[in-house]
């Protein structure tokens, strides 16, 4: 009878085998375990980490994040601002072109940013203050302004959701609503489709043609230059096989290495473990507010006493060491983590049970779309789905693949026709940080807000009014937002983690980031 270590062994054989691309004898490949596989190409049409790692290999933006989340230069050469802020014109840097040869213009530019400012919430606010948008050359572009946007480079830099990349002009003719699939951008690397295996392998080539900026590589910003020839993101669904393939060299980069292995990998030589960045993820329960019972605030204020937060982040995460209870919706140790409004909220069935009846809830099926193929989400998704059901919920966990169940929270139908009830996600703490970054408190009536789509005209007023504030108006502002996001419950905060990216000893250059990045890694 073989022993567990051997059949994990020999299953990582077979997986590795199954994954491995041709490239030269002389090329450098690097392989990673992705954190999951790679099923919506367009990081403009979907907010997923993983399509958002794909869109900054192979596309670029205007402005990008620094590791301290300061907005710096990427495809922009200058800009001005006219003295009243109300016009801003840009200037592209030189050797700006796509994987096609042909060069990128301000045409591609000003309609990736316009469709970007129809579907993303950062993109909206920008879309809000906007008059125009225009070119002047092939090279010049010029914002025109309703009223002044402090946020403006921030915005253009954005590192989450619908991140504003630069796509082709005639990629995005056609229904805006409908994802890109054409893969051709103007970054380091370039997709390569042809070696591409659903759920098993996808892969990068550096782009020779990629002219990266002169400064240093700093967080999302810098100088992407591509140390590595090659980019294999090979799927090893189990935990030991990814492990074991770490150990014995197979894969240089472990994404987000299974926690309750964590301990061990550390002391392996050969391997060492590295924070991604300083700012702790968020994990959220989001309930559906199109649909009884959760769009009534009450609902989803039950929530609140109904989740234990000890209980579903040892499930998802295992060993205390590696989270922390939190009711902050900004980020507990980040510039705004208050608990403001939300100290008290604890486990309490009864003031659930009370809430559910106020809000018409009589044990109606919800269905609760989740996944095990990102472990921690499926085992946080079961201890909430046990601990609704004790509260007299009457729940339904409907398993799939990741980007199946992704897929479905775009579903605006009624739960009984495709639609759902509410899921288990995370975001990272650079997207959940920040008033106009954070996907989940974006409130705004129009149903483009993240999947949820919660609307509440008081605290998008609320937001707004932070974001207008100056440096010295921002504290009281935020306290305000959040006390009242706490009695609405735009969604159930579960608690912070900190994931560690596992990697080779011979791995360089691994940035602090909001999302791992692969310019700048280099092996040896």
């Amino acid at each position: 009878m073989p022993t567990l270590r051997l059949i994990a062994c020999l299953t990582m054989a077979v997986t590795i085998s199954l994954v491995t691309a041709p490239s030269r004898a002389d090329s450098k490949v690097l392989r990673v375990v992705p954190h999951a596989d790679l099923t919506q190409l367009d990081p403009v049409f979907a907010s997923i980490v993983i399509t958002r790692e794909y869109g900054l290999m192979i596309y670029e933006e205007l402005f990008a994040w620094d590791s301290k989340l300061q907005p710096k230069p990427q495809m922009v050469e200058s800009w001005n601002t006219s003295p009243d802020g109300l016009t801003w014109r840009f200037t592209l840097r030189d050797g700006l072109k796509f994987h096609d040869g042909q060069a990128v213009t301000t045409a591609d530019v000003v309609a990736s940013l316009k469709r970007w400012m129809g579907r993303d919430l950062v993109g909206a606010k920008v879309a809000a203050v906007l008059a125009s948008i225009d070119p002047v050359d092939a090279k010049t572009f010029e914002l025109k302004l309703k009223k002044p946007y402090a946020n403006m480079l921030f915005a253009l830099g954005s590192g989450i959701g619908q991140i504003p990349v630069i796509m082709r002009a005639r990629d995005l003719d056609g229904d805006p609503a409908k994802p890109v699939t054409t893969s051709i951008g103007s970054g380091p690397f370039r997709f390569n489709r042809e070696a591409r295996v659903s759920g098993a392998l996808t892969v990068f080539d550096r782009n020779p043609d990629y002219v990266p900026r002169a400064e240093p590589a700093d967080g999302l910003s810098g100088g992407r230059q591509a140390k590595v020839d090659r980019v294999e993101w090979r799927v090893i669904p189990d935990a030991a096989t990814a492990a074991a393939a770490l150990q014995n060299g197979e894969v240089d980069i472990w994404e987000q290495p299974a926690l309750d292995l964590v301990p061990l990998l550390s002391q392996k030589p050969g391997v060492r473990l590295q924070r991604l960045t300083e700012l702790s993820n968020q994990t959220m329960l989001r309930p559906n507010s199109l649909y009884p019972p959760f769009n009534n605030p009450k609902a989803r204020l039950a929530l609140a006493y109904i989740v234990n937060q000890g209980d579903v982040m040892a499930a998802g995460f295992g060993d205390e060491h590696f989270w922390r209870r939190c009711n902050a919706y900004y980020i507990c140790g980040g510039p705004y983590g208050t608990e403001t409004g939300a100290e008290d909220l604890k486990p309490d069935i009864a003031k659930a049970k009370a809430l559910l009846a106020e809000a018409g809830y009589h044990g109606e099926t919800l269905v609760f779309p989740s996944t095990h193929e990102i472990a921690w989400i499926g085992h946080m998704a079961e201890v909430v789905a046990d601990e609704m059901k004790q509260a007299g919920m009457n729940v339904d966990i409907v398993w799939a693949d990741w980007g199946t169940t992704a897929g479905r929270q775009a579903n605006q139908n009624p739960p009984s026709a495709g639609g759902w009830n509410m899921f288990v996600t995370g975001a990272s703490g650079p997207t959940m940080h920040h008033p106009l970054t954070n996907l989940g408190t974006n409130m705004a009536c129009d149903r483009k807000n993240f999947a949820g789509w919660p609307c509440d005209e008081e605290a998008e007023a609320l937001r707004q009014a932070f974001l207008d504030a100056d440096e010295a108006a921002r504290p009281a502002a935020l306290e305000k937002l959040h006390r009242h996001l706490a009695e609405v419950q735009p969604y159930r905060v579960l608690g912070q983690y900190d994931q560690p990216v596992a990697l080779r000893a011979n791995v360089t250059g691994l940035l602090s980031s909001p999302v791992i990045v692969y310019w700048n890694i280099d092996k040896n």
